[in-house]
């Protein structure tokens, strides 16, 4: 247990769990009226940190994208799942990749670009621009859950049961304007995932697309 304030810093700055400035640009700039890119972009977002870990790992991993009828999205993944650990307080912290900026993204200009044209700007995008998300994160044998509505975390981290195996589940709810759905060609744009895409329908049914 180390202070949380001397860890290195990779993606996301470990000092703070919110950067609330940081929460009303995103939606300032990419909120309703503005060219977020739509749903489709935020489950770009999400799988682009899933390509980057099954890159780091080097192997291609699997992610199942499930779609319901009230526009509500998962996205599973069985990568290492986020990076959580305990502080010199005994505290237990998940990286805080939801609130605070990704800090390889902050310049839009030179961010890399995702399968639909738009700059890569951080999984915060999708949990600001959210009405709720809910992160789930297996790792080292343990589970966390925090739930978030437009950044804000209701709650503290909480202790789930664990699944069995590592991954990182998202499941997230926007009315962000633009396309709502992924393309096929974005099922096979991430080298290193194998993506499945299920729509569940009204009724109770499903349709399924592999990548």
């Amino acid at each position: 247990m180390t202070d949380r304030t001397t860890w290195t810093t990779t993606t996301h700055r470990w000092a703070a769990d919110v950067d609330r400035v940081h929460l009303e640009h995103v939606r300032r700039q990419l909120g309703p009226g503005q060219a977020a890119g739509g749903r489709r972009h935020l489950m770009l977002e999400v799988l682009a940190y899933a390509q980057d870990e099954a890159a780091s790992l080097g192997h291609i991993g699997t992610v199942t994208v499930t779609v319901r009828s009230d526009g509500t999205v998962t996205i599973d993944d069985d990568g290492r799942g986020t990076d959580t650990r305990t502080d010199s307080d005994g505290t237990v912290v998940r990286k805080p990749v939801m609130a605070t900026a990704d800090v390889r993204f902050n310049d839009v200009v030179q961010a890399p670009r995702l399968p639909d044209g738009l700059p890569r700007r951080g999984m915060s995008t999708v949990s600001a621009l959210s009405e709720e998300l809910v992160h789930d994160n297996h790792r080292g044998g343990s589970s966390w859950s925090q739930t978030y509505r437009f950044g804000i975390p209701d709650d503290e981290l909480t202790s789930i049961p664990y699944r069995g195996g590592t991954g990182t589940r998202i499941t997230f709810r926007s009315d962000v304007d633009g396309p709502s759905d992924l393309t096929d060609a974005d099922l096979r744009a991430f080298p290193n995932l194998e993506v499945t895409r299920d729509i569940v329908l009204a009724a109770g049914g499903s349709g399924h697309a592999p990548g």
